[in-house]
């Protein structure tokens, strides 16, 4: 798939994405799958950004022709290292938004104030239970099935310099069955999440568009 040449931005022109992954992509994949479709309403990802090389999510960038990037010359990943070297990738694709789709590591300084209101993270929970420092991946799943909660499901939130405290933007449910393991909740919400993380961007995309074209 061919990218869209960058340009300056301008009205009724693409919103440019980047998108920060940490593992197998699939949510990744859904925000490619949804642009070919046009479901993003302009959205371009021009740039997929990861703090683990080698991980399968790359491999999913490239087949769709998107330039990717990795962290692997930044010693140990220092939080306002990885941060600034997100900023610096972020500037020099001229990137109006910032997707956190899957991507672990937490961020600060100049990265936050530069694209606040304009980064989004999806978390697999139904924020503000069950997150904070700690809790990703399976271990939500697990404090969520122990807890005895009924519904869980995913959030998508703006960042910011907390850990899944931002301003919510969306969530969807999904029950807990008897009998559900970590794996098998996990399954049903990583659903809900390609859903959530779609809607959320293209809200987010048409939102950019319009304050272009407000004089």
């Amino acid at each position: 798939m061919k990218r869209s040449a960058l340009s300056k931005p301008g009205n009724g022109e693409l919103v440019r994405i980047v998108v920060l992954v940490s593992g197998n992509g699939t949510t990744l994949q859904a925000l490619i799958d949804a642009e070919r479709q046009g479901c993003l309403g302009g959205g371009s990802i021009e740039a997929v950004l990861t703090d683990r090389p080698g991980v399968y999510a790359l491999e999913r960038a490239k087949v769709a022709g998107i330039p990717v990037y990795t962290a692997q010359d930044l010693p140990g990943k220092p939080q306002q290292e990885l941060s600034d070297w997100i900023l610096h990738i972020a500037r020099t694709v001229e990137a109006d938004l910032i997707i956190l789709a899957g991507f672990l590591s937490i961020l600060a300084g100049d990265l936050l104030k530069m694209y606040r209101e304009r980064m989004i993270n999806l978390h697999p929970s139904l924020l503000p239970a069950f997150g904070g420092q700690g809790m990703y991946g399976e271990r939500v799943h697990r404090a969520v099935l122990a807890a005895g909660a009924r519904e869980s499901g995913c959030t998508v939130h703006i960042v910011d310099a907390g850990t899944d405290t931002g301003p919510i933007l969306l969530q969807r449910r999904v029950p807990v069955l008897p009998g559900d393991s970590p794996q098998d909740l996990a399954e049903r919400v990583h659903q809900a999440e390609q859903a959530a993380i779609v809607e959320a961007a293209a809200f987010l995309v048409s939102r950019i568009r319009q304050e272009r074209i407000i004089p």
